[in-house]
Protein backbone atom coordinates (compact mmCIF):
# COMPACT_ATOMS: atom_id res chain seq x y z
CA UNK A 1 0.00 0.00 0.00
CA UNK A 2 2.88 2.35 0.77
CA UNK A 3 4.38 1.68 -2.65
CA UNK A 4 1.08 2.57 -4.37
CA UNK A 5 0.70 5.67 -2.21
CA UNK A 6 4.12 6.82 -3.30
CA UNK A 7 3.22 6.33 -6.97
CA UNK A 8 -0.04 8.27 -6.54
CA UNK A 9 1.73 11.16 -4.80
CA UNK A 10 4.39 11.22 -7.53
CA UNK A 11 1.76 11.40 -10.28
CA UNK A 12 -0.13 14.21 -8.52
CA UNK A 13 3.08 16.19 -8.06
CA UNK A 14 4.07 15.65 -11.71
CA UNK A 15 0.69 16.88 -12.93
CA UNK A 16 0.91 19.90 -10.66
CA UNK A 17 4.37 20.74 -11.96
CA UNK A 18 3.16 20.46 -15.56
CA UNK A 19 0.25 22.80 -14.86
CA UNK A 20 2.55 25.34 -13.21
CA UNK A 21 5.07 25.19 -16.07
CA UNK A 22 2.39 25.61 -18.76
CA UNK A 23 0.67 28.40 -16.86
CA UNK A 24 3.95 30.24 -16.35
CA UNK A 25 4.99 29.80 -19.97
CA UNK A 26 1.61 30.89 -21.32
CA UNK A 27 1.46 34.48 -22.39
CA UNK A 28 -2.04 35.66 -23.15
CA UNK A 29 -2.39 37.43 -26.44
CA UNK A 30 -3.60 40.94 -26.06
CA UNK A 31 -6.68 42.06 -27.89
CA UNK A 32 -5.67 42.45 -31.53
CA UNK A 33 -7.00 45.55 -33.21
CA UNK A 34 -8.34 45.25 -36.72
CA UNK A 35 -6.05 46.54 -39.43
CA UNK A 36 -6.46 46.83 -43.17
CA UNK A 37 -3.18 44.98 -43.58
CA UNK A 38 -4.55 41.85 -41.85
CA UNK A 39 -8.34 42.32 -41.87
CA UNK A 40 -10.97 39.93 -40.57
CA UNK A 41 -14.01 40.22 -42.85
CA UNK A 42 -16.10 37.64 -41.00
CA UNK A 43 -19.70 38.40 -40.07
CA UNK A 44 -18.78 37.22 -36.56
CA UNK A 45 -16.27 40.06 -36.20
CA UNK A 46 -17.61 43.24 -34.57
CA UNK A 47 -14.35 45.12 -35.20
CA UNK A 48 -13.74 47.79 -37.80
CA UNK A 49 -12.85 45.36 -40.61
CA UNK A 50 -15.65 42.88 -39.80
CA UNK A 51 -19.09 42.73 -41.40
CA UNK A 52 -21.22 41.88 -38.39
CA UNK A 53 -23.18 45.15 -38.66
CA UNK A 54 -24.28 44.34 -42.22
CA UNK A 55 -25.30 40.79 -41.30
CA UNK A 56 -27.26 41.89 -38.24
CA UNK A 57 -29.01 44.67 -40.17
CA UNK A 58 -30.10 42.27 -42.90
CA UNK A 59 -31.31 39.80 -40.32
CA UNK A 60 -33.27 42.38 -38.32
CA UNK A 61 -34.70 43.97 -41.49
CA UNK A 62 -36.36 40.70 -42.45
CA UNK A 63 -34.01 39.56 -45.21
CA UNK A 64 -33.28 35.87 -45.54
CA UNK A 65 -29.64 35.63 -44.48
CA UNK A 66 -27.38 32.87 -43.21
CA UNK A 67 -23.74 32.10 -42.46
CA UNK A 68 -22.46 29.43 -44.86
CA UNK A 69 -20.04 27.17 -42.99
CA UNK A 70 -19.86 24.27 -45.44
CA UNK A 71 -17.40 23.63 -48.31
CA UNK A 72 -18.26 25.05 -51.71
CA UNK A 73 -19.24 21.57 -52.97
CA UNK A 74 -22.32 21.70 -50.77
CA UNK A 75 -23.73 24.50 -52.94
CA UNK A 76 -24.48 21.84 -55.55
CA UNK A 77 -26.54 19.85 -53.05
CA UNK A 78 -30.15 20.36 -52.02
CA UNK A 79 -29.06 22.91 -49.39
CA UNK A 80 -27.26 24.97 -52.04
CA UNK A 81 -30.39 25.15 -54.19
CA UNK A 82 -32.01 27.33 -51.52
CA UNK A 83 -29.23 29.95 -51.76
CA UNK A 84 -29.88 32.82 -54.17
CA UNK A 85 -26.81 34.97 -53.44
CA UNK A 86 -23.40 33.81 -52.20
CA UNK A 87 -21.19 36.55 -50.72
CA UNK A 88 -17.40 36.34 -50.42
CA UNK A 89 -15.85 39.33 -48.65
CA UNK A 90 -12.19 40.24 -48.58
CA UNK A 91 -9.06 38.10 -48.58
CA UNK A 92 -10.31 35.09 -46.65
CA UNK A 93 -8.24 33.42 -43.93
CA UNK A 94 -8.64 30.04 -45.62
CA UNK A 95 -7.73 30.49 -49.26
CA UNK A 96 -10.21 29.28 -51.85
CA UNK A 97 -8.54 26.72 -54.07
CA UNK A 98 -9.02 26.64 -57.82
CA UNK A 99 -11.10 23.46 -57.65
CA UNK A 100 -13.44 25.11 -55.13
CA UNK A 101 -13.68 28.14 -57.40
CA UNK A 102 -14.70 25.93 -60.33
CA UNK A 103 -17.41 24.37 -58.18
CA UNK A 104 -18.61 27.83 -57.12
CA UNK A 105 -18.70 29.06 -60.72
CA UNK A 106 -20.59 25.92 -61.70
CA UNK A 107 -23.22 26.88 -59.14
CA UNK A 108 -23.32 30.41 -60.61
CA UNK A 109 -23.70 29.06 -64.14
CA UNK A 110 -26.80 27.18 -62.99
CA UNK A 111 -28.50 30.42 -61.94
CA UNK A 112 -26.74 31.48 -58.76
CA UNK A 113 -25.54 34.98 -57.93
CA UNK A 114 -21.98 35.47 -56.71
CA UNK A 115 -21.00 38.70 -54.93
CA UNK A 116 -17.24 39.26 -54.54
CA UNK A 117 -16.20 42.21 -52.37
CA UNK A 118 -12.43 42.28 -52.47
CA UNK A 119 -9.59 44.50 -53.60
CA UNK A 120 -7.67 41.71 -55.30
CA UNK A 121 -9.73 38.53 -55.86
CA UNK A 122 -8.14 35.49 -57.44
CA UNK A 123 -8.22 35.45 -61.22
CA UNK A 124 -9.98 32.06 -61.33
CA UNK A 125 -12.90 33.66 -59.45
CA UNK A 126 -13.39 36.16 -62.30
CA UNK A 127 -14.07 34.17 -65.47
CA UNK A 128 -14.22 35.85 -68.85
CA UNK A 129 -17.58 37.13 -70.04
CA UNK A 130 -17.97 36.86 -73.79
CA UNK A 131 -15.00 38.73 -75.24
CA UNK A 132 -14.25 40.62 -72.04
CA UNK A 133 -11.88 40.00 -69.18
CA UNK A 134 -12.30 41.55 -65.70
CA UNK A 135 -9.46 42.10 -63.24
CA UNK A 136 -8.45 44.52 -60.47
CA UNK A 137 -5.43 46.71 -59.84
CA UNK A 138 -4.12 48.14 -56.57
CA UNK A 139 -3.97 51.93 -56.42
CA UNK A 140 -2.67 52.24 -52.87
CA UNK A 141 -1.58 49.63 -50.36
CA UNK A 142 -2.81 49.93 -46.72
CA UNK A 143 0.46 49.61 -44.80
CA UNK A 144 -0.10 51.82 -41.75
CA UNK A 145 -3.80 52.66 -41.98
CA UNK A 146 -5.94 52.70 -38.84
CA UNK A 147 -9.09 50.77 -39.73
CA UNK A 148 -10.89 52.18 -36.69
CA UNK A 149 -10.47 55.75 -37.98
CA UNK A 150 -12.89 56.41 -40.89
CA UNK A 151 -11.40 59.84 -41.52
CA UNK A 152 -7.96 58.37 -42.01
CA UNK A 153 -9.36 55.59 -44.21
CA UNK A 154 -11.17 58.09 -46.49
CA UNK A 155 -8.55 60.85 -46.46
CA UNK A 156 -8.46 62.63 -49.82
CA UNK A 157 -11.48 60.72 -51.18
CA UNK A 158 -14.58 62.37 -52.62
CA UNK A 159 -18.08 60.86 -52.65
CA UNK A 160 -18.74 58.75 -55.74
CA UNK A 161 -22.06 59.09 -57.54
CA UNK A 162 -23.59 56.26 -59.59
CA UNK A 163 -22.50 56.04 -63.22
CA UNK A 164 -26.04 55.14 -64.30
CA UNK A 165 -29.35 54.26 -62.66
CA UNK A 166 -29.41 50.50 -62.16
CA UNK A 167 -30.76 48.07 -59.64
CA UNK A 168 -27.44 48.07 -57.79
CA UNK A 169 -27.47 51.89 -57.46
CA UNK A 170 -31.14 52.25 -56.56
CA UNK A 171 -31.72 55.03 -53.99
CA UNK A 172 -27.97 55.71 -53.85
CA UNK A 173 -26.89 59.35 -54.25
CA UNK A 174 -23.23 58.85 -53.42
CA UNK A 175 -20.95 56.43 -51.59
CA UNK A 176 -17.64 57.06 -49.86
CA UNK A 177 -15.02 54.38 -50.47
CA UNK A 178 -11.66 54.18 -48.75
CA UNK A 179 -8.51 55.48 -50.32
CA UNK A 180 -7.32 51.89 -50.65
CA UNK A 181 -9.96 50.74 -53.12
CA UNK A 182 -8.79 48.89 -56.21
CA UNK A 183 -9.60 49.91 -59.77
CA UNK A 184 -11.57 47.35 -61.75
CA UNK A 185 -10.14 46.93 -65.23
CA UNK A 186 -12.11 45.61 -68.21
CA UNK A 187 -10.09 44.41 -71.21
CA UNK A 188 -11.02 42.73 -74.48
CA UNK A 189 -9.69 39.21 -74.76
CA UNK A 190 -6.71 38.46 -76.96
CA UNK A 191 -6.76 35.53 -79.37
CA UNK A 192 -4.90 33.31 -76.93
CA UNK A 193 -7.20 34.34 -74.09
CA UNK A 194 -10.27 33.65 -76.26
CA UNK A 195 -8.98 30.17 -77.03
CA UNK A 196 -8.27 29.54 -73.36
CA UNK A 197 -11.71 30.86 -72.38
CA UNK A 198 -13.40 28.57 -74.90
CA UNK A 199 -11.53 25.56 -73.56
CA UNK A 200 -12.46 26.53 -70.00
CA UNK A 201 -16.11 26.94 -71.02
CA UNK A 202 -16.17 23.49 -72.64
CA UNK A 203 -14.55 22.01 -69.56
CA UNK A 204 -17.15 23.68 -67.34
CA UNK A 205 -19.97 22.37 -69.52
CA UNK A 206 -18.50 18.86 -69.30
CA UNK A 207 -18.29 19.14 -65.53
CA UNK A 208 -21.88 20.36 -65.37
CA UNK A 209 -23.06 17.45 -67.52
CA UNK A 210 -21.13 15.07 -65.28
CA UNK A 211 -22.55 16.47 -62.04
CA UNK A 212 -26.09 17.04 -63.39
CA UNK A 213 -26.63 14.49 -66.16
CA UNK A 214 -30.44 14.80 -66.07
CA UNK A 215 -30.68 18.59 -66.39
CA UNK A 216 -30.31 18.97 -70.17
CA UNK A 217 -33.99 19.81 -70.64
CA UNK A 218 -34.32 21.92 -67.49
CA UNK A 219 -35.70 25.40 -68.24
CA UNK A 220 -33.59 28.38 -67.10
CA UNK A 221 -34.44 29.84 -63.71
CA UNK A 222 -36.54 33.02 -63.57
CA UNK A 223 -34.68 36.31 -63.71
CA UNK A 224 -34.33 38.45 -60.65
CA UNK A 225 -36.31 41.67 -60.75
CA UNK A 226 -34.29 44.49 -62.30
CA UNK A 227 -31.38 42.33 -63.45
CA UNK A 228 -30.39 41.88 -67.06
CA UNK A 229 -31.10 38.60 -68.78
CA UNK A 230 -28.22 36.20 -68.94
CA UNK A 231 -28.99 35.83 -72.64
CA UNK A 232 -28.27 39.56 -73.23
CA UNK A 233 -24.92 41.25 -73.79
CA UNK A 234 -22.05 39.53 -71.95
CA UNK A 235 -20.23 42.84 -71.50
CA UNK A 236 -19.70 43.88 -67.84
CA UNK A 237 -21.98 46.68 -66.63
CA UNK A 238 -20.30 49.57 -64.77
CA UNK A 239 -22.35 50.94 -61.86
CA UNK A 240 -19.82 53.05 -59.92
CA UNK A 241 -16.79 54.74 -61.38
CA UNK A 242 -14.25 57.26 -60.12
CA UNK A 243 -11.61 59.25 -61.94
CA UNK A 244 -9.07 56.62 -60.88
CA UNK A 245 -11.02 53.56 -61.94
CA UNK A 246 -14.20 51.54 -61.74
CA UNK A 247 -15.53 50.55 -58.32
CA UNK A 248 -18.54 48.31 -59.02
CA UNK A 249 -19.40 46.07 -62.00
CA UNK A 250 -21.48 43.01 -62.69
CA UNK A 251 -21.71 40.62 -65.62
CA UNK A 252 -23.45 37.38 -66.56
CA UNK A 253 -21.97 33.93 -66.20
CA UNK A 254 -24.07 31.10 -67.58
CA UNK A 255 -27.56 31.55 -66.17
CA UNK A 256 -26.27 33.50 -63.15
CA UNK A 257 -24.39 36.73 -62.50
CA UNK A 258 -21.18 37.82 -60.83
CA UNK A 259 -21.04 41.13 -58.93
CA UNK A 260 -17.63 42.64 -58.12
CA UNK A 261 -17.13 45.47 -55.60
CA UNK A 262 -13.48 46.43 -55.21
CA UNK A 263 -13.56 47.99 -51.72
CA UNK A 264 -14.59 45.93 -48.63
CA UNK A 265 -14.49 49.14 -46.55
CA UNK A 266 -17.91 50.11 -47.94
CA UNK A 267 -19.61 47.08 -46.30
CA UNK A 268 -17.29 46.80 -43.26
CA UNK A 269 -18.34 47.92 -39.78
CA UNK A 270 -16.04 50.93 -39.99
CA UNK A 271 -17.42 52.35 -43.22
CA UNK A 272 -20.96 51.12 -43.71
CA UNK A 273 -22.45 54.13 -41.92
CA UNK A 274 -20.82 56.69 -44.27
CA UNK A 275 -22.95 58.35 -46.96
CA UNK A 276 -25.14 55.79 -48.76
CA UNK A 277 -22.73 52.90 -48.20
CA UNK A 278 -25.39 50.89 -46.35
CA UNK A 279 -27.91 51.32 -49.18
CA UNK A 280 -25.30 50.23 -51.72
CA UNK A 281 -24.46 47.21 -49.57
CA UNK A 282 -28.15 46.25 -49.46
CA UNK A 283 -28.47 46.62 -53.22
CA UNK A 284 -25.33 44.59 -53.92
CA UNK A 285 -25.93 41.81 -51.40
CA UNK A 286 -29.70 41.50 -51.13
CA UNK A 287 -31.22 43.18 -54.20
CA UNK A 288 -32.84 40.02 -55.60
CA UNK A 289 -35.26 38.18 -53.35
CA UNK A 290 -33.97 34.95 -51.89
CA UNK A 291 -31.57 33.53 -49.35
CA UNK A 292 -28.26 35.37 -48.90
CA UNK A 293 -25.34 33.23 -47.69
CA UNK A 294 -22.16 34.81 -46.32
CA UNK A 295 -19.10 32.60 -46.81
CA UNK A 296 -17.83 31.81 -43.31
CA UNK A 297 -16.16 28.53 -44.25
CA UNK A 298 -13.19 30.33 -45.78
CA UNK A 299 -13.19 32.86 -42.95
CA UNK A 300 -12.11 30.04 -40.61
CA UNK A 301 -15.51 29.15 -39.16
CA UNK A 302 -16.18 25.91 -41.05
CA UNK A 303 -18.24 23.18 -39.41
CA UNK A 304 -15.41 20.69 -40.05
CA UNK A 305 -13.33 22.31 -37.30
CA UNK A 306 -13.37 20.62 -33.89
CA UNK A 307 -15.45 22.81 -31.58
CA UNK A 308 -13.69 21.58 -28.42
CA UNK A 309 -10.23 22.31 -29.82
CA UNK A 310 -11.39 25.66 -31.16
CA UNK A 311 -12.81 26.65 -27.76
CA UNK A 312 -9.49 26.04 -25.98
CA UNK A 313 -7.29 27.30 -28.83
CA UNK A 314 -4.62 29.71 -27.62
CA UNK A 315 -4.76 28.45 -24.02
CA UNK A 316 -2.44 26.00 -22.20
CA UNK A 317 -5.34 23.57 -21.65
CA UNK A 318 -4.60 21.53 -24.76
CA UNK A 319 -0.90 21.25 -23.92
CA UNK A 320 -1.70 20.22 -20.33
CA UNK A 321 -4.13 17.53 -21.51
CA UNK A 322 -1.59 16.16 -23.98
CA UNK A 323 1.13 15.97 -21.35
CA UNK A 324 -1.20 14.27 -18.86
CA UNK A 325 -2.08 11.64 -21.48
CA UNK A 326 1.62 11.00 -22.14
CA UNK A 327 2.24 10.70 -18.39
CA UNK A 328 -0.57 8.16 -18.01
CA UNK A 329 0.77 6.10 -20.93
CA UNK A 330 4.25 6.17 -19.36
CA UNK A 331 2.89 4.91 -16.03
CA UNK A 332 0.93 2.13 -17.72
CA UNK A 333 3.99 1.09 -19.70
CA UNK A 334 6.25 0.96 -16.64
CA UNK A 335 3.65 -0.93 -14.61
CA UNK A 336 3.20 -3.46 -17.40
CA UNK A 337 6.89 -4.40 -17.61
CA UNK A 338 8.26 -7.51 -15.83
CA UNK A 339 11.17 -7.02 -13.43
CA UNK A 340 11.51 -10.58 -12.03
CA UNK A 341 12.13 -14.09 -13.33
CA UNK A 342 9.45 -15.53 -15.61
CA UNK A 343 6.76 -17.49 -13.83
CA UNK A 344 6.10 -21.06 -15.00
CA UNK A 345 3.01 -21.65 -17.04
CA UNK A 346 0.13 -23.18 -15.09
CA UNK A 347 -0.15 -26.93 -15.48
CA UNK A 348 -3.52 -27.88 -16.85
CA UNK A 349 -4.84 -31.33 -15.90
CA UNK A 350 -5.26 -33.32 -19.06
CA UNK A 351 -8.47 -35.29 -19.38
CA UNK A 352 -8.37 -39.08 -19.59
CA UNK A 353 -7.83 -40.63 -23.00
CA UNK A 354 -11.09 -42.48 -22.46
CA UNK A 355 -12.98 -39.19 -22.72
CA UNK A 356 -13.35 -39.73 -26.45
CA UNK A 357 -14.65 -43.26 -25.87
CA UNK A 358 -17.21 -42.07 -23.35
CA UNK A 359 -18.30 -39.28 -25.67
CA UNK A 360 -18.78 -41.69 -28.57
CA UNK A 361 -20.73 -44.09 -26.34
CA UNK A 362 -23.04 -41.28 -25.20
CA UNK A 363 -23.44 -40.08 -28.79
CA UNK A 364 -24.38 -43.57 -29.95
CA UNK A 365 -26.84 -43.94 -27.07
CA UNK A 366 -28.52 -40.58 -27.83
CA UNK A 367 -28.70 -41.39 -31.54
CA UNK A 368 -29.91 -44.96 -30.81
CA UNK A 369 -27.12 -46.26 -33.04
CA UNK A 370 -27.12 -49.70 -31.41
CA UNK A 371 -25.86 -51.37 -34.58
CA UNK A 372 -22.74 -49.19 -34.48
CA UNK A 373 -22.11 -50.06 -30.81
CA UNK A 374 -22.40 -53.79 -31.51
CA UNK A 375 -20.15 -53.46 -34.57
CA UNK A 376 -17.40 -51.82 -32.52
CA UNK A 377 -17.38 -54.71 -30.04
CA UNK A 378 -18.23 -57.66 -32.30
CA UNK A 379 -15.44 -56.85 -34.77
CA UNK A 380 -12.83 -57.25 -32.06
CA UNK A 381 -14.54 -60.35 -30.59
CA UNK A 382 -14.72 -62.12 -33.96
CA UNK A 383 -11.06 -61.39 -34.58
CA UNK A 384 -9.96 -63.01 -31.28
CA UNK A 385 -12.35 -65.95 -31.81
CA UNK A 386 -10.88 -66.62 -35.28
CA UNK A 387 -7.39 -66.47 -33.81
CA UNK A 388 -8.43 -68.85 -31.04
CA UNK A 389 -9.96 -71.29 -33.57
CA UNK A 390 -6.91 -71.07 -35.82
CA UNK A 391 -8.82 -69.98 -38.89
CA UNK A 392 -8.99 -66.88 -41.08
CA UNK A 393 -11.02 -63.83 -39.99
CA UNK A 394 -13.33 -64.14 -43.00
CA UNK A 395 -14.11 -67.83 -42.34
CA UNK A 396 -17.81 -68.77 -42.03
CA UNK A 397 -19.49 -68.57 -38.65
CA UNK A 398 -20.14 -72.34 -38.60
CA UNK A 399 -16.47 -73.20 -39.09
CA UNK A 400 -15.36 -70.81 -36.36
CA UNK A 401 -18.03 -72.14 -33.95
CA UNK A 402 -17.17 -75.83 -34.57
CA UNK A 403 -13.44 -75.27 -34.11
CA UNK A 404 -14.02 -73.42 -30.84
CA UNK A 405 -16.45 -76.12 -29.61
CA UNK A 406 -13.78 -78.76 -30.28
CA UNK A 407 -11.28 -76.86 -28.16
CA UNK A 408 -13.61 -75.78 -25.33
CA UNK A 409 -16.79 -76.62 -23.46
CA UNK A 410 -18.91 -74.10 -25.37
CA UNK A 411 -21.79 -75.25 -27.59
CA UNK A 412 -21.16 -74.74 -31.26
CA UNK A 413 -24.85 -74.06 -31.89
CA UNK A 414 -25.11 -71.38 -29.18
CA UNK A 415 -21.91 -69.67 -30.35
CA UNK A 416 -23.04 -69.67 -33.99
CA UNK A 417 -26.45 -68.29 -32.98
CA UNK A 418 -24.79 -65.45 -30.98
CA UNK A 419 -22.55 -64.56 -33.91
CA UNK A 420 -25.52 -64.57 -36.32
CA UNK A 421 -27.58 -62.31 -34.03
CA UNK A 422 -24.70 -59.85 -33.78
CA UNK A 423 -24.19 -59.74 -37.53
CA UNK A 424 -27.94 -59.34 -38.15
CA UNK A 425 -28.01 -56.32 -35.79
CA UNK A 426 -25.00 -54.83 -37.55
CA UNK A 427 -26.64 -55.28 -40.95
CA UNK A 428 -29.75 -53.33 -39.91
CA UNK A 429 -31.87 -55.82 -38.08
CA UNK A 430 -34.21 -54.34 -35.51
CA UNK A 431 -32.84 -54.37 -31.98
CA UNK A 432 -33.67 -52.53 -28.75
CA UNK A 433 -31.36 -51.02 -26.16
CA UNK A 434 -31.98 -53.86 -23.72
CA UNK A 435 -31.30 -56.52 -26.37
CA UNK A 436 -28.10 -54.70 -27.28
CA UNK A 437 -26.85 -54.80 -23.69
CA UNK A 438 -27.67 -58.49 -23.33
CA UNK A 439 -25.94 -59.32 -26.62
CA UNK A 440 -22.78 -57.47 -25.62
CA UNK A 441 -22.76 -59.17 -22.19
CA UNK A 442 -22.93 -62.59 -23.85
CA UNK A 443 -20.01 -61.68 -26.10
CA UNK A 444 -17.95 -60.63 -23.09
CA UNK A 445 -18.88 -63.84 -21.22
CA UNK A 446 -17.61 -65.95 -24.12
CA UNK A 447 -14.32 -64.01 -24.13
CA UNK A 448 -13.99 -64.55 -20.37
CA UNK A 449 -14.83 -68.29 -20.61
CA UNK A 450 -12.25 -68.86 -23.32
CA UNK A 451 -9.69 -66.78 -21.45
CA UNK A 452 -9.28 -64.31 -24.27
CA UNK A 453 -7.56 -61.52 -22.35
CA UNK A 454 -7.93 -57.89 -23.38
CA UNK A 455 -5.51 -55.12 -22.79
CA UNK A 456 -6.18 -52.85 -19.82
CA UNK A 457 -7.22 -50.07 -22.19
CA UNK A 458 -9.80 -52.29 -23.79
CA UNK A 459 -11.07 -53.36 -20.39
CA UNK A 460 -11.72 -49.75 -19.44
CA UNK A 461 -13.30 -49.11 -22.82
CA UNK A 462 -15.63 -52.06 -22.29
CA UNK A 463 -16.63 -50.82 -18.87
CA UNK A 464 -17.37 -47.37 -20.27
CA UNK A 465 -19.51 -48.80 -23.07
CA UNK A 466 -21.45 -50.98 -20.70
Amino acid sequence: MRQRLGIIITIVLAVGVLILINSAAYVSEGEQHDSELFPNRSTYNAGATGTRALHNFLNEAGYQVMRWREPAEQLLSSDGQKVQTFVVIGRTRVSMEEQEARTLLLWVARGGRLVIIDRRPEEYLLPASGEWRVTTEFLDFPLAADATNPEQMTEGMKPVAPSQPTLLTREVESVLPSKFFSAIKIFPLTKEEKKKAEELSKKQEAEEDEVFPDDDDEPPPPKSVGEQSSTGSPAPVVHLETTKGTLLVDYPHGRGRIVLLSDPFIVANGGISLRDNLQLALNVVAAPAGLVAFDEFHQGHGTTHNAFVGYFAGTPVLAICGQIVLLILLVLWTRGRRFARPLPLPQVDRRSSLEFVASMAELQQRARAYDLAIENIYSRTRRVLARYAGVDYNSPRKVIAERIADRSTLSAHQLETLMRQSEDAINGGGISERQTIQLIKRLREIETTLGLRMRSREVKQTAQNI
